[in-house]
């Protein structure tokens, strides 16, 4: 092989600017040029708005699937800042959507995380063929229109405004991804998930992709985790117990909360959904693996306490344990240690001893409140044959 051929210095170096670089390698950004990342799109403009009304800055959310392919999220927030009026509060819109620095960091480990690799708005804007921020503060309507990341106007001042918020109406360039329809019900299952999740979250989905046709669903569970799981339940058999057991604490030593809901079932089925800062840890994690400890402990105390098991019996064992139970787990990190670059895998020593500490004291607490119920639970588990 020649030295000419073998030859590579600055000049063979390919430097791609934004939004080039998203363009041309869409899927490292969003995960896939399929109907996933047609969803990733809204997400990633949908997590700023959603945060707003967590951390009590917005009343609300609504997201509207247009008839024509567009996607408009709504907020009642206090309008981006625009850096043609003068503000300086935060992040300003055009910063928002053309710059991966802009994206507004988590006020708090409440914050729920949406985006994919915390890239944020401008990737939204990047992979769309159009794009129109409309945002109202101080009483005036500020628009800004984009196309394929670039701006095409100037923010411009568009009269008198009445509220405040901001709107983010975008169209997926088709060039990009080739079939551009969002589901319905795969956007319905994250939203619901997550106002599940933030009990402060009010959220309306509004499908208008059908001709003549107009579906629109608002999510809000003040109830939380244990709305979460009597939603799950609902198919799951006859309850053991009326109640859905709750689990809720602050750790200094994992710098975090615990949210636990769990009940059990007549129904043979197990379901266990992990979430870490509002992301479903598909691939579990040390707040499981610390639930499962905990859930153990507590049965396995519970049963040699009330003579169910006797001195020569073996613990019950975490799989036993499980059959027929419903429960949601899911802890807000300061810092979260996810495994891996999909963040399907939450790590942290700290977090499974934590989480299994409040299980374990507080599903105890409960068995022993509840000694009618308690005893179905656990009777259940000894039956011959199970």
């Amino acid at each position: 092989m020649s030295e000419e051929a073998v030859a590579y210095d600055a000049t063979r170096i390919e430097v791609l600017e934004w939004p080039e670089a998203m363009r041309k390698r869409p899927g490292m950004y969003v995960g896939s040029t399929g109907e996933r990342g047609v969803h990733q799109l809204v997400f990633e403009i949908a997590e700023r708005s959603v945060r707003d009304v967590v951390a009590g800055r917005a009343r609300s959310v609504e997201i509207t699937l247009m008839a024509d392919g567009g996607v408009r999220v709504t907020d009642d927030g206090p309008g981006v800042p625009v850096e043609a009026a003068g503000h300086t509060d935060g992040p300003g819109l055009e910063t928002l959507l053309t710059s991966s620095t802009g994206r507004t960091g988590p006020a708090d480990r409440r914050a729920p995380y949406l985006g994919l690799f915390g890239v944020g708005p401008c990737v939204t804007n990047a992979l769309s063929s159009r794009l129109t921020a409309e945002v109202r503060r101080d009483g005036t309507r500020w628009v800004q229109e984009y196309a394929r990341g670039h701006a095409i106007t100037e923010p411009t001042a568009a009269g008198a405004a009445t509220g405040s918020g901001t709107t983010i109406t975008f169209w997926p360039d088709p060039g990009i991804f080739p079939a551009v329809r969002c589901s319905s019900a795969v956007l319905t299952e994250r939203f619901r998930e997550l106002a599940f999740l933030n009990r402060l979250l009010d959220l309306r989905l509004t499908d208008e992709q059908s001709p003549g046709e107009s579906r629109s669903e608002r999510f809000r569970f003040p109830g939380g985790a244990l709305d979460f799981v009597a939603f799950l339940d609902a198919c799951s058999g006859t309850p053991l117990h009326s109640d859905v057991i709750g689990v809720e604490r602050e750790d200094a030593r994992m710098a975090g909360a615990v949210e636990v809901a769990l009940r059990w079932s007549e129904g043979p089925g197990e379901e266990i959904r992990g979430f870490a800062n509002s992301r479903p840890t598909s691939e579990g994690g040390t707040h499981l693996t610390g639930f499962r400890d905990g859930l153990t402990a507590a049965i396995n105390s519970y049963a040699r306490g009330r003579r169910l098991l006797t001195s020569s019996d073996p613990d019950l064992g975490a799989d036993r344990i499980a059959e027929g139970l419903t429960a949601v787990v899911s802890v807000k990190l300061d810092q979260p240690e996810y495994l891996g670059a999909t963040r399907g895998r939450l790590g942290g020593a700290d977090v499974r001893a934590c989480v299994a500490e409040a299980v374990r004291e507080d599903l105890g607490a409960w068995l022993e409140a509840h000694p009618e119920q308690a005893r179905a639970v656990v009777s259940r588990m000894l039956r011959p044959g199970r």
